[in-house]
């Protein structure tokens, strides 16, 4: 999934993404509210992680604006105020969920996820095709019974090739999904995965390339 984080604390931003990139997650950081709606206009992200007291443009502007434009993502909002009337006037703004500070993270890792659930089609908790078997929150994948050894995108990218249940996937999409801003666009790095994939999964082969358009299982 792909997430952005907006926290005006940088330590604590870039501890939350190296804990969510961890966790197989595609994630951005951005310190001020100015920025994070500039990211999302060009990015289609699944979850946003939003702190409330932001530089810039306010978090609860942040929030409507979002929901004003009609933005796929689902919103967690942060903030260090705990209490019932800020949450509830932080739901009001269009927040999906509401977080207070200090959180356990891995309750945040859990908010995320079933945020990134609602972002899309509902899709059952274990993916399947045939004897290959994929669990996104327990990070694990197998076939025929064996375990896959795969890698944190390896993973996305099986994930998105079984959530389009038989459509095609380009590698424009792929990229956009399982990977941050830091990723080259020119690189062949999606290819490069595929083959690596596939070579994992073994026989017989289940992930096919459409010509000129991209990889479907």
């Amino acid at each position: 999934m792909r997430v952005l984080v907006v926290e005006d604390h940088e330590e604590l931003a870039n501890t939350v993404a190296i804990g969510l990139r961890r966790e197989g997650m595609a994630v951005d950081v951005v310190l001020d509210g100015d920025a994070a709606l500039q990211r999302a206009v060009v990015t289609d992200y699944d979850v946003i992680v939003l702190d409330r007291d932001l530089p810039g443009t306010h978090g609860d502007r942040v929030c409507k604006r979002l929901v004003e434009q009609g933005a796929r993502a689902r919103v967690l909002m942060l903030t260090a105020s705990g209490g019932i009337e800020e949450r509830v006037t932080g739901l009001s703004l269009g927040a999906d969920d509401y977080l207070p500070k200090p959180f356990a993270f891995t309750e945040l890792v859990a908010r995320v996820r079933a945020l990134a659930r609602r972002a899309q089609p509902a899709l059952p908790p274990v993916m399947s095709h045939g004897d290959l078997r994929l669990d996104p929150a327990q990070r694990s994948a197998t076939r025929g019974g064996r375990r896959l050894d795969l890698s944190a995108k390896e993973l996305a990218v099986l994930e998105l090739l079984l959530a389009a249940r038989g459509g095609v996937v380009s590698p424009e999409e792929l990229l956009e999904r399982a990977w941050d801003e830091a990723a080259d666009p020119f690189s062949n790095v999606v290819k490069v995965t595929i083959s690596r994939l596939r070579r994992k999964l073994g026989d017989p082969p289940i992930i096919e390339t459409v010509p000129h358009a991209g990889y479907r299982i």
